[in-house]
């Protein structure tokens, strides 16, 4: 038995909940990632449904993408807010650009243990 079968198999969930929730946590990852275009709206459209959806997810390996993906939105926020607020002493820009590589390093990692059914680890 696979490390993923049986961190799937502590859940209870069906196949269809598990896909389900796999499918959810991959739509988040995409609308974290959408929200460099949208200006941030798809980015809360993401958290909201993180939070909406956080409680099904437990005893699956989702749940620790959902706690990745959550963390990643508020730190990423912080650190934003952060950036723009100091922008006119000019360190904001390096705040920013790490930034804006965390988020990056974050969201490929996270959809890339997403795609091998790994769980995060958080």
């Amino acid at each position: 038995m696979s490390e993923i079968t049986a961190i799937d198999d502590i859940s209870g969930k069906t196949p269809e909940q598990l896909e389900s929730l796999r499918q959810i946590t991959l739509a988040v990852y995409i609308l974290y990632a959408l929200s460099w275009f949208t200006g941030g709206l798809t980015g809360i459209v993401g958290i909201v449904l993180n939070y909406l959806k956080r409680e099904d997810t437990e005893g699956t390996l989702y749940q620790s993408h959902f706690t990745w993906q959550i963390r990643t939105f508020w730190w990423g926020l912080v650190w934003s807010i952060l950036g723009f607020i100091t922008i006119w002493i000019l360190i904001g820009f390096p705040i920013l650009f790490v930034t804006a590589v965390w988020m990056i390093y974050r969201l490929v990692k996270g959809w890339l243990n997403w795609s091998e059914r790994k769980p995060m680890a958080v």
